[in-house]
This record gives C-alpha cells, sequence and structure tokens, in this order.
C-alpha cells in the first residue's frame, strides 16, 4: 500500500464530516492520494484557500496562512510542475453524496464560465478567444480559458450544487461535441458509483441558451438520460409530416408530391397551433407562471457545419417544445417569454412544470461561479500556462466540494448585522468562515516541511537569460483555422474609400 493513502487513511475515524467518508477512506484523504506530484504543497494550499478568512486576492496571501506550512517557492512550484490524477479525482466527486430532486432525479445543469486574462495577451499557451458580453447590444472576444461545468442541483432555496466535473474548452473546439462526450463520461461515472441504478428514474441535463440541444440528444440516444435545453426566441420548429394517402376512386389526387411537415416559428403566433398541455401555477418569486408545450416538434436540419459529413437522410429529433411566459421578474431583468425544447414526447401536466422549474434551477450554478470567481479567488492568479491553471481550478473545486460536505457540521459564526440561519441551510461563505476551527481538530496527510534555506538566486546586475515563452493570441474559427483580420480592419488603418 501507498505511503501516502495509509497516513491517509488514518483519518478515517478523525472529526473529519461524516459525508466525507467513503468507503473508510475521507474525502481530503482521497484528494490528497490525487495529488501524485508536489502533493503536501497542493494539499497545504487548498486547505489554505478554506481556512482563509475573507475572499483570495493572489496566492501569496494564501502562503501565509497557518495551514500552509511551507513558503511561497513551494506554493508556486506545486501549482506549476504540480501534478494531479484528475481521473481519480473525478470518481471521488462521483461517489460523494449527491443532491436529488423532489422525485429522487438527478438534475445535471452544464454551462461554460470564462477565466478572462485580457492582461496576458503573449504569454498564455493554447490561447483562446473568450466571447464575453460587452454591454447592451455589444459581443466582444476577450483572451482566456473557458471551462465547461457539470454539477447536480439541489431542491429548494438554496444556493449550493454538487460540482462534478470541469473540462477546459480547447481552441476551435466542438461545443456540442465536447459537451455530448462529458455528460456521457459524468453519467457513466456516476452508474459505477452507484448513484444511479436500473429502475431509477433518468438522469435530467439541463443546457441554456448558444447548445445544440437537440444534436446533443441525437448524440446522447444510447444513454438513459433527459435533455432540456433554452431555445432561441425565432428559433423555427417542424411538425410531423402528414401520413400520405393511398390512391383510390374516391381520391384520384393521392398520387403525387409528397406533403411537407408545417413549420412553427417562436416569432409568429399564427403558426403555433393548438396546445397540447397548458398549465398555470402560482409561484412565491416570479408570480403566475403559465406554461404551453406542444408536442411533436423537430428543428429543420440542413447540411452545415457539423453536418457536412453525416451520411444518409439527416436524422428527425422529436420532442416537447415549451413556452414559459412568467408574471414578473427580479428587478433590472427583461420579462420576456422563454422558450424550450424537452428530448421527451408526450408530456404530462406534471413534466411539464417539473421541465421549466428544473431550467430555472439551473441558475444556481451561476452562484457557483461567482463563488469559484469572487470568495475562493478561481480566476485571481496570473498563470501562464493552461495546465497550471487547470491544477488551480480542481484545486478550487475539491475545496468547494470540502465546504459542500462540512455543511451539518459548520457552526454560524455570524457578524453584526447578519440573521441567524439554520446549520444546514447556511450559505457557502458563512461555512467557510467556521472551517478552520473544524480543520484544526482533525489531522494532515501532508507531511512536515523540510528545514532548508533559499538558494542565491540571480546575482545582482545580471539579466534574465531564459524569458518565458511569448505565444501570440489569435481567433480560431470552429474549423480549426487561424482567423485573419482584414486589412481595413487592422489597427491603424482607415477603410479606403472608393467613390
Amino acid at each position: 500500500m501507498d505511503q501516502r493513502e495509509g497516513r491517509g487513511r488514518e483519518l478515517g475515524a478523525s472529526g473529519r464530516p461524516a459525508g466525507c467518508v467513503r468507503g473508510g477512506v475521507t474525502l481530503p484523504a482521497e484528494l490528497y492520494a490525487c495529488l501524485t506530484a508536489r502533493g503536501d504543497a497542493l494539499f497545504e494550499l487548498c486547505d489554505a484557500l478554506l481556512c482563509t478568512d475573507g475572499p483570495v486576492r493572489t496566492l501569496v496571501d494564501l502562503a501565509l496562512a497557518p495551514e500552509h506550512r511551507r513558503g511561497h517557492g513551494a506554493l508556486y512550484g506545486g501549482i506549476n510542475q504540480g501534478r494531479i490524477d484528475v481521473a481519480r479525482l473525478r470518481r471521488a466527486l462521483a461517489g460523494v453524496p449527491l443532491p436529488r430532486a423532489a422525485d429522487g432525479r438527478l438534475v445535471l445543469p452544464v454551462d461554460v464560465s470564462p477565466w478572462l486574462r485580457p492582461d496576458a495577451t503573449r504569454l498564455l499557451t493554447g490561447p483562446f478567444a473568450t466571447p464575453s458580453a460587452g454591454g447592451e447590444g455589444k459581443h466582444q472576444m476577450v483572451p482566456g480559458w473557458p471551462y465547461s461545468v457539470v454539477a447536480a442541483l439541489e431542491t429548494g432555496r438554496t444556493s449550493w450544487t454538487a460540482v462534478l466535473d470541469a473540462v477546459r474548452l480547447e481552441p476551435g473546439a466542438d461545443v456540442a461535441a465536447v459537451t455530448t462526450a462529458q455528460i456521457r463520461e459524468v453519467v457513466e461515472r456516476l452508474v459505477v458509483a452507484g448513484q444511479w441504478r436500473p429502475g431509477d428514474t433518468e438522469v435530467l441535463a439541463v443546457l441554456n441558451a448558444g447548445y445544440e440541444a437537440a444534436r446533443i440528444a441525437h448524440l446522447l440516444g444510447d444513454l438513459l438520460d433527459e435533455i432540456l435545453g433554452r431555445l432561441r426566441s425565432d428559433r423555427v420548429m417542424r411538425r410531423p409530416t402528414p401520413a400520405r394517402k393511398e390512391f383510390s376512386l374516391a381520391n384520384p389526387r393521392a398520387v403525387g408530391r409528397p406533403s411537407t411537415a408545417a413549420s412553427s416559428s417562436s416569432a409568429t403566433p399564427q403558426t403555433w397551433g393548438t396546445e397540447h398541455v397548458v398549465t398555470v401555477t402560482d409561484t412565491r418569486l416570479y408570480g403566475r407562471a403559465s406554461a404551453q408545450a406542444w408536442d411533436r416538434l423537430h428543428p429543420q436540419l440542413t447540411r452545415w457545419a457539423a453536418r457536412l459529413d453525416h451520411g444518409g437522410p439527416l436524422p428527425i429529433i422529436e420532442g416537447t417544445v415549451i413556452r414559459l411566459a412568467l408574471k414578473k421578474l427580479p428587478s433590472g431583468r427583461v420579462n420576456k417569454p422563454v422558450w424550450l425544447w424537452w428530448s421527451e414526447t408526450g408530456a404530462t401536466e406534471v413534466e411539464v412544470d417539473r421541465c421549466w422549474q428544473s431550467f430555472h434551477r439551473r441558475f444556481d450554478i451561476e452562484h457557483t461561479f461567482r463563488l469559484f470567481k469572487q470568495t475562493l479567488g478561481w480566476t485571481k492568479p496570473r498563470l501562464c500556462t493552461s495546465e497550471a491553471a487547470d491544477r488551480w481550478t480542481w484545486l478550487v473545486i475539491a475545496a468547494y466540494v470540502q465546504l459542500r460536505l462540512a455543511r451539518p457540521l459548520a457552526t454560524d459564526l455570524r457578524r453584526p448585522g447578519e440573521k441567524p440561519t439554520e446549520a444546514n441551510k447556511l450559505t457557502s461563505t458563512r461555512v467557510r468562515r467556521g472551517f478552520r476551527k473544524r480543520h484544526a481538530k482533525t489531522g494532515s496527510p501532508a507531511g512536515a516541511p523540510k528545514p532548508s534555506r533559499p538558494g542565491p538566486g540571480r546575482p545582482p546586475g545580471s539579466r534574465n537569460r531564459r524569458p518565458a515563452t511569448r505565444h501570440g493570441v489569435g481567433r480560431v474559427l470552429a474549423a480549426g483555422e487561424a482567423f485573419s483580420r482584414p486589412a481595413h480592419h487592422k489597427f491603424g488603418t482607415k477603410p479606403r474609400r472608393t467613390g
């Protein structure tokens, strides 16, 4: 047995939260076993991230925490030269207790969150131009690393989610193909971990606008899960083609050109037709919510982009289209109807309500992203390589999972002006506030630092003869080709007038 794993197993009966224990091994011990190089420095960095009071501003501040017993050189050495067994860590995250919906279903939202680096336009390896909203009606490209994250949603009034996976999107990556592979791998790990068994309700994956929900549902056709995605407000869907009538003496005109399917445009109410299901629900936050559902609608596919090499006729992917209209929205948001597409047909009133409620619960993952960036400092380090960004991302995820599992044992340390909250309903920030007291009662699998003296460094007055590698940042198209800016769009030039 590995010596490091042996030290980790000794903590199985310690004061760690009961939810962290899996098979006699605590989650911190499993995390330590996943750190295959410079594990002591990375593990203590994760502990410092959990125990530091207040938002994380820089990595150097974490090196000053009592839980990080090493210097800042070991901290940066672990981030830049360390190694993490990501596959094992993913299996560990799939095995911890996961939240479920009211009917016992696993609801998995998928979304992309960017790590923007506008100040490092020539220092990133594998640069990617990340789309970012630049204001009303604007769209600009900012260098950075986009990450596709999959989590499990909880029910009730909470902002907690159970993060299961994170994948960095490569330049020119097909987002639909990457998302499909990511969902498939997550569901397979959940099945292996015993989170889903035959006879359970199907897993529901919820996607926001920007994903091809129908294509992802077609690629995941052999997997036991459902896809729910948001449609554009001007999307055109097709109805089933009516059956062709047989030739008879009473109907001699039956033979001829086959009949075509009627279309339904979201922007044209005259083409909607009669709804199959209509539900009205009174909600506390949004007021009255009315949902209309049309059965067996499919998008009209054309041979372009990802379907250029598709052999044979294009598939017909039928589903249920849901139009959700809310009476009110929180201040500052425009109240517009939302169009959803569900990969199943024959929806009932209960299933329609479950779909639109699951879609609104999907926005809980936005609270997780905000916690990662504003409190845990996910995007604060100015790293130069994408590999170092991946290590830091997984450390942040591991710290967040420990916070979620420690929630039942957390102590409510209220600040002046904060209202009392039940122990099992504390926010992630308030759980982190008291994590240091809980951490002091438990051991650590990390070894003690060895005494050493700093090296002499570069002599004063000498030049750095090994400068960092600089990489040019440019846009990459979906086809993998580099984007070349037109001559009249370049900086410092003006378009030539022809008249």
